[in-house]
């Protein structure tokens, strides 16, 4: 347990807090946009190429790196395992958005990965996107759906999670290496987030 007050970050190192989210019983699906112009496509094992596009697509402004850290052999064996479900939207104008379900762990699913690239944040297609992955989540014999999230998401993710029907159940502090820094993200993105360079 951290004490209170100031604590030493390394050179390098980008800092956010996680909170954890869950529902144990399905929601009442919030109201969505009505015959909407984006639809929503299953990636059937999909080429790590093909995933790792469509995560930046999505995550680079949002600083997601995780994916861009995996060895490549385990990325794989992800997106090969059965359990795995991932999801992209697509409209007709190149924007997108991503879906990734873990079904793995007994009785549970994770939402592994969840978003909208900039042009759709605000008309709904997040909206209709998070209808989908509880319907699908609770179509299978699960009694826990979760998620986390974190400080460097976009400021409204935890309050769309709670809408939602999850409730907060933990929070962390999680340091990692600045993406920006060794050529995993471009430099310029994440404008929320500084970037300190190293010495």
């Amino acid at each position: 347990m951290l004490a209170d007050g100031y604590h030493d970050l390394p050179e390098g190192k980008i800092a956010a807090i996680v909170t954890s989210l869950e529902m144990t019983t399905p929601p009442m699906l919030r109201p969505e946009v009505e015959n909407p112009s984006w639809t929503l496509h299953r990636l059937s094992a999909p080429t790590s190429a093909e995933y790792l596009a469509l995560y930046r697509a999505v995550g680079t402004d949002w600083l997601w790196f995780t994916r861009l850290v995996t060895p490549p052999d385990l990325l794989r064996m992800d997106l090969d395992d059965p359990g795995v479900e991932v999801y992209r939207l697509e409209t007709s104008d190149g924007e997108f958005g991503i879906l990734e379900l873990d079904f793995r762990e007994p009785e549970t699913c994770e939402l592994v990965y969840f978003g909208v690239t900039g042009g759709l944040i605000g008309g709904g297609a997040a909206r209709w996107l998070m209808n989908r992955a509880i319907e699908r989540a609770w179509s299978k014999p699960i009694r826990r759906f979760w998620v986390h999230t974190c400080t460097l998401d976009h400021q409204g993710a935890p309050q769309f999670y709670m809408r939602s029907g999850f409730r907060p159940f933990r929070r962390q502090l999680e340091i990692a290496d600045d993406p920006r820094l060794n050529d995993l993200a471009p430099v310029d993105s994440a404008s929320h987030v500084p970037v300190i360079p190293l010495a």
